[in-house]
């Protein structure tokens, strides 16, 4: 018997689904069924991830949504449009999906009221290509039924039928044993008899094991407050039949009923949506000539001779040249020249502009048209770092400005792109190993004084595991050993760590598209604007244009002090103060840092002093290195930096690579430097092998080893000194920073 679960919520139906994908899809994978689908409370949080794992796993992504239905998706009356009623929407293929994105982000930004609503009007402008089952208790047939209203819920059945089409409306029959249900699941059918309309079984899964139904009750009463003795703490009766049931369980659930669980299948197989990844869907951006490409040319060799004056060395105009032929060929014209026009529009309103930080410094072209403010040929920055030829991915300029005046950069770009081309994009807070404990300690009951020296007993890191913290806190793992009541705390608190707790908007990120926003991805309401639905991560992947538009407080800093200073200095200019200056390395050199942008903590503040620098690439080592993993290196590069007879190098090709940093490897451009000149590869393979060293994908790292070491015999390196180089930046990749960031 095939079936197939077409009600089910994941872990993004925000503390009620306590479904985790990827163990989701391995469960429907072992089960043998071959598609399941998403239907998360009101949002489409966790579509595309859903699909990506599906895909991986070999099973059929289904893409849908229980919404919220009102009287009025508009109205606003206490007492009469705070109450809903839930609908299953399945999308049957692409014009579907652009459907259900449309009533889902309505339901966000117009009908927001206690939770995101749509209304018959709505489902009945937007239902082509979707199939709408009738939901669970909440839906609007079973409440009718309860209510003793038979002949509303008959014609509200039919409604659905004609609005959304033939065999495109099921009436959907749940048996979880509660007592609602065997009320309700006779005249269901009944109705389905008298009407036609077709049954489909469904299972409304909340987690994936039986015994998970304490995980998912958990996190209902982390979400309400609530404790697990409390009677009213779920809105239904407690069962624990929520789980992802087998295809055999569910044929004997509704023996009585086999066409029910033979829809499914049929439903699964008509319902086809495709995401499109990889392809970059950049907006329109406007300038009085049609060749893009010969205008970003024109101001970079504007922005080149200003630079590097009038007859600038071969090596940077071939440099130059090579990158504008890279950002032509693979489509990025037009992002450089929407990066320039604001980052433009920002410096000529006096908001205050960083000189650029991650990777894009390493772009000469963006230097030279004002994007960043940092010579990458003085540094021997890397553009492969930021776009490479090799590897097709969203190149990502990450800009900071003005705290106060960010938002006015923000007003710029909706003002020329339109309001309802740009939004600002979601971020997740999850549940993190001490928060996880306290709230489980709490929902258990559990008195206040032994939850905190559970949840104190964890070490302070950000983004620490509780597995973790078990292997690195001696007393956390025997009070786990020992006490059972932090064993069962423990326990839970690992079962619902890292589930996505609350939506809000991401401190920084900005999407901007040619089409409005809720043509590619739905909108969910923000604090004070739309947001999008997916994360910055998932935008990129669907080819869409996201800017990180940060706010930096110590750019006012610098910018208000540069302002009280020029009262009595007019002729003041910050730009002015050469890097080489000596009473500036002084002060950092005793340590005298408090205050300073990313100099200011103590344990800096040490390295500083024992460092002595006296070059803004110290500064930079500095940065790089006082990190977790890098830290090790300190002690070397120091006696390294005083005591430069003690630099030794493996073999002498590296010597031009490592000298700017005494012999050591700091950052991940020399990384990329050692592949390219021991092993022969080009910089766009380097960044492959970097980014396959970082992520330890120990398939693609032996494969490259064998490349490695043949090109460094080609070159006269001994083949056990190559594999030694090799094992170096492997053990260095997985911490390694990239210059550029520390650059800017």
């Amino acid at each position: 018997m095939e079936f197939v679960h077409l009600h089910l919520h994941t872990e993004y139906s925000l503390l009620d689904g306590a479904c985790r994908i990827k163990p989701l899809m391995q469960a429907v994978k072992n089960q043998g069924q071959t598609a399941v689908a998403i239907t998360d409370h009101g949002v489409l949080f966790g579509a595309v991830e859903f699909y990506k794992e599906a895909k991986k796993q070999g099973v059929h992504p289904i893409i849908g949504c229980e919404v919220y239905v009102a009287k009025d998706h508009s109205g606003r009356t206490h007492g009469v449009d705070n109450r809903y009623h839930h609908l299953v929407l399945l999308c049957e293929n692409q014009q579907g999906y652009q459907n259900l994105i449309r009533l889902v982000s309505l339901s966000h930004t117009h009908g927001f009221y206690g939770k995101p609503r749509v209304d018959h009007a709505l489902l009945a402008k937007y239902h082509e290509g979707l199939i709408a089952l009738s939901a669970c208790l909440a839906g609007e047939l079973p409440q009718m039924i309860l209510n003793g209203d038979l002949e509303g819920a008959k014609q509200t059945a039919l409604w659905y039928q004609k609005t959304f089409g033939k065999d495109h409306y099921y009436i959907e029959l749940q048996d979880h044993g509660l007592s609602e249900q065997k009320r309700v699941l006779p005249r269901l059918i009944d109705l389905s008899n008298d009407t036609g309309i077709p049954l489909v079984a469904t299972n409304d899964c909340h987690y994936v094991n039986q015994d998970d139904d304490i995980m998912q009750k958990t996190l209902i009463c982390i979400q309400t407050g609530k404790s697990l003795h409390d009677k009213d703490g779920f809105g239904y009766d407690n069962s624990d039949q929520m789980y992802l049931k087998t295809a055999e369980e569910m044929a004997d659930l509704f023996a009585h009923v086999p066409q029910a669980i033979e829809n499914t299948v049929k439903i699964a197989q008509r319902c086809h949506v495709e995401f499109e990844f990889g392809v970059t869907k950049l907006p329109e951006f406007k300038i009085p000539q049609a060749d893009h490409a010969a205008y970003l040319r024109g101001l970079c060799y504007e922005g080149l001779y200003r630079l590097y004056g009038e007859n600038p060395s071969a090596e940077v105009v071939e440099r130059l040249d090579y990158e504008l032929d890279v950002i032509t060929r693979m489509g990025y014209v037009d992002y450089y020249l929407i990066v320039w026009d604001f980052i433009h529009y920002a410096k000529k309103q006096g908001i205050p502009v960083g000189p650029g930080r991650g990777s894009g410094a390493g772009s000469l072209a963006a230097y030279c048209i004002g994007i960043t403010g940092v010579d990458p040929m003085k540094y021997r920055l890397l553009f492969e770092r930021f776009l490479n030829p090799e590897r097709v991915s969203m190149p990502d300029f990450d800009i900071d400005f003005c705290f106060v005046r960010r938002e006015e950069v923000i007003h710029y770009l909706v003002e020329k792109y339109g309001q309802d081309h740009v939004a600002q994009i979601v971020t997740f807070g999850t549940l993190a190993a001490k928060a996880a404990i306290r709230d489980v300690g709490r929902v258990y009951e559990i008195p206040y004084a032994t939850v905190d020296k559970i949840a104190k007993a964890v070490p302070n890191r950000i983004k620490i595991s509780l597995t973790d913290a078990l292997a690195e806190s001696p007393e956390l793992q025997v009070m786990y050993d020992t006490d059972e009541t932090a064993h069962r705390i423990i326990d839970m608190a690992m079962k619902i760590e890292g589930m996505p707790r609350h939506a809000s908007t991401h401190a920084a990120g900005v999407v901007v598209t040619r089409q409005p926003v809720d043509c590619y991805v739905p909108l969910a309401k923000g604090e004070d604007s739309a947001v999008t639905q997916f994360t910055m991560t998932t935008l990129e992947e669907l080819g869409l244009l996201k800017i990180d538009l940060l706010g930096l407080r110590n750019l006012t800093v610098i910018d208000d002090a540069v302002k009280i200073i020029q009262l009595n200095e007019p002729a003041f200019d910050i730009e002015a103060i050469p890097l080489d200056d000596k009473a500036t390395f002084q002060m950092l050199s005793k340590g005298d840092t408090s205050g300073v942008f990313q100099f200011e903590s103590a344990g800096m503040r040490r390295v500083l002093s024992r460092l002595q620098p006296t070059s803004v690439e110290d500064l930079t080592a500095a940065l790089a290195l006082y990190r977790p993993g890098p830290m090790k290196s300190i002690g070397t590069y120091i006696e390294n930096r005083h005591h430069p007879e003690k630099i030794t190098y493996a073999t002498p090709e590296l010597e031009p690579i490592l000298n700017v940093t005494y012999g050591c490897l700091v950052y991940q451009e020399q990384v990329m430097q050692v592949c390219r000149s021991l092993g022969g590869y080009t910089y766009g393979h380097a960044d492959v092998v970097r980014r396959a060293m970082s992520k330890k994908k120990h398939d693609v790292m032996e494969q490259e080893r064998a490349s490695f070491v043949a090109g460094a015999k080609e070159r006269g390196i001994e083949s056990t000194v190559a594999n030694r180089v090799f094992d170096d930046m492997t053990d260095f990749a997985s911490y390694a920073f990239n210059k550029c960031a520390t650059r800017s």
